[in-house]
């Protein structure tokens, strides 16, 4: 059982295999810190700062000290009924999660411009399940957030400072 554990860890890792978010040797950014302004420090905004640390960006304390501000506008998460039993009870759900973002420097001049990463799940739901379908929901919710974090981080590692208009 070892052996073939080895195996397949050996031809993973031939093959050029990686974990999303795991293969920081890539990743090249334009700026060396950046400043993330938020609404609230929610559980995105902190696994956004994590992650940026994990690509070796200095999280800098204000705008002013920092080369690009990632501004967090907005943050939502809801849910619709998608569908219904024959006797009115919620089948299914839409869970919609959005993020609204821009980028900056200190001249106010925009990297990314204000753009939304919209996601969303369906989701099967059952009333004799309260609890289980309740942290099924969480880490739905979690999927979609971490989903977002990397979207934020690919579109960061692509900004590059807009060309100078006395040019």
């Amino acid at each position: 059982m070892r052996v073939a554990l080895l195996a397949i860890t050996l031809l993973l890792s031939a093959c050029g295999f990686h974990l999303r978010g795991h293969n920081l040797k890539e990743a090249a950014f334009a700026f060396h810190s950046i400043y993330v302004r938020a609404p609230a420090d929610t559980p995105f905004v902190s696994a956004l700062k994590s992650r940026l640390e994990l690509y070796k960006l200095q999280l800098a304390p204000s705008a002013d000290k920092a080369d690009l501000t990632l501004q967090i506008v907005s943050e939502s998460a809801d849910k619709q009924i998608l569908a219904l039993s024959g006797g009115g009870h919620v089948r299914e759900y839409q869970l919609h999660y959005r993020v609204s973002f821009r980028a900056y420097d200190q001249q106010q001049q925009d990297w990314l411009p204000a753009g939304e990463i919209d996601l969303q799940r369906d989701f099967n739901y059952d009333d004799s399940q309260i609890l289980a379908k309740a942290q099924e929901e969480g880490m739905i919710y979690q999927d979609m957030r971490s989903d977002a974090v990397q979207q934020i981080i690919f579109r960061l590692s692509l900004a590059k400072p807009p060309p100078d208009s006395a040019q």
